[in-house]
């Protein structure tokens, strides 16, 4: 070993930014295997003491001091009487320390060690990244494009590389060698290569964590983001709300003349993105976040979490956006299940469905008459009376269903025994679920 070698690690250490005492213990590690391997035993007990001064290695083989009857391992032990041949007043239970290193050591070491000690600083630098990033999970960080291959892109994240796939990638973004921009991390995970940081570009807390970094209100606590639904480089909704009345979380979040916002679209490469207000008011939100459709009412499920939205004819395409996207950012961004139907096919249902009960209760009305006419029934009044079947006689039918009936005006079984399934789920509060229990129900 010369002083060149010690000087050699500590230019590691500085320009891998690794510890110095871990290098010199993976120094030592291997030069104790190298030693085992040429001139001694594994069951040695090895002690190697570097000199930073001189760069040289003493190797010490250190041994317990037994006596005869507890001897049992020649390389780990030596008997007291040998001990006081190399140690004057040597005792039992002592450990003796032996210099044992060969002449030729420092040449021989050098070689045989070469890749144990590659393979230690290595160790050292990946156990260095898993610290390091380990407990920055789920933050933004500053990343230096490295080198594109295909669709894999290289990012140089301080001094190490983390591999951003196509799938992490905004689509039709173009990634250039040297090029600066902006990832979330989302998890480090131990693998037998290594740490391995799992970055995106797609991720919606990405959108989270840049508006953190442009707005400082959301950054302090003052106005909160509720929810994000996000289609990577086309489309995001933001849904915000403030702690405090004095402070507009839409005009916090898009600044003067909508230079914060615009700052984070061009982060997202030109991804638009909507701010809208959160509303505990579910109808209310729900109409902020399918704009700029314009809505004529919704019906709720809160059981189901499902909203059926009534819009004009005009709105429909609106409300749907281009390939669905408006509904399902909407919908993603309320975490409600959006039904988009026109005004007018819900008319048209209601008119059908009434048309229906009219055309039942007349048929009905025949029947009696021709009852009464053959001498069946005694009165038209007692004809009705004892052909009408309650709903209540229904099979199946929860009550919540019933009542939902009976409000809507139906109270016996004939003027529901005709209704087609739309119909019945053009009545006020049926779902299709319910309408389709209605039609099994009147099967039975």
């Amino acid at each position: 070993m010369q002083t060149q070698f010690l000087a050699a690690i500590n230019q590691i250490c500085a320009e891998k930014n690794l510890s110095q005492n871990k290098i010199l213990d993976a120094v030592k590690a291997a030069l104790k295997a190298a030693y085992r391997k040429d001139y001694g035993n594994r069951e040695q007990n090895l002690e190697i003491i570097l000199d930073e001064n001189t760069g040289g290695a003493t190797v010490f083989l250190l041994r317990e001091v037994v006596k005869k009857e507890d001897f049992d391992n020649k390389y780990a032990q030596i008997l007291v009487e040998d001990a006081n041949q190399i140690k004057k007043n040597a005792k039992v239970g002592d450990i003796l320390k032996t210099d044992v290193t060969p002449m030729d050591y420092g040449r021989i070491a050098a070689q045989s060690a070469k890749q144990v000690i590659i393979q230690k600083i290595q160790e050292a630098e990946r156990e260095m990244v898993y610290d390091t990033y380990k407990d920055r999970e789920n933050e933004l960080i500053a990343a230096r494009i490295h080198r594109v291959e295909g669709d894999t892109v290289f990012l140089q994240l301080d001094k190490t590389i983390a591999i951003l796939e196509k799938e992490d990638q905004i689509p039709g973004e173009k990634y250039y060698q040297g090029q600066h921009t902006m990832v979330y991390l989302e998890k480090v995970v131990q693998t037998p290569k290594g740490p391995q940081l799992l970055i995106s570009r797609t991720h919606p807390n990405l959108v989270r964590a840049l508006l953190e970094l442009e707005i400082p209100e959301i950054k302090n606590g003052i106005v909160k983001i509720k929810s994000i639904a996000r289609e990577p480089g086309i489309r995001s909704k933001i849904a915000l709300f403030s702690n405090d009345p004095k402070v507009d979380p839409i005009g916090a979040c898009v600044g003067q003349k909508g230079v914060r916002i615009q700052g984070v679209m061009e982060e997202l490469n030109g991804e638009h993105i909507d701010v809208l207000k959160y509303d505990e008011d579910m109808e209310k939100f729900l109409t902020t976040a399918l704009a700029p459709a314009k809505i004529g009412y919704i019906k709720l499920d809160n059981k189901k979490k499902r909203a059926g939205v009534f819009v004009n004819e005009d709105q429909r395409a609106l409300a749907i956006g281009k390939n669905g996207q408006n509904v399902r950012l909407a919908s993603e961004l309320t975490n409600w299940e959006i039904d988009i139907l026109t005004i007018e096919e819900k008319t048209a249902l209601e008119a059908a469905t009434k048309k229906a009960a009219e055309a039942a209760i007349i048929k009905k009305e025949k029947k009696v008459i021709e009852k009464i006419k053959t001498g069946e029934e005694k009165t038209e009044k007692n004809a009705v009376e004892s052909e009408e079947k309650k709903l209540g006689e229904l099979a199946n039918l929860t009550p919540d269903i019933l009542k939902k009936l009976e409000n809507a005006g139906f109270v016996s079984i004939d003027q529901i025994a005709d209704l087609p399934l739309e119909a019945l789920m053009a009545i006020p509060e049926i779902t299709k679920e319910e309408a389709e229990k209605i039609k099994e129900a009147l099967k039975a």
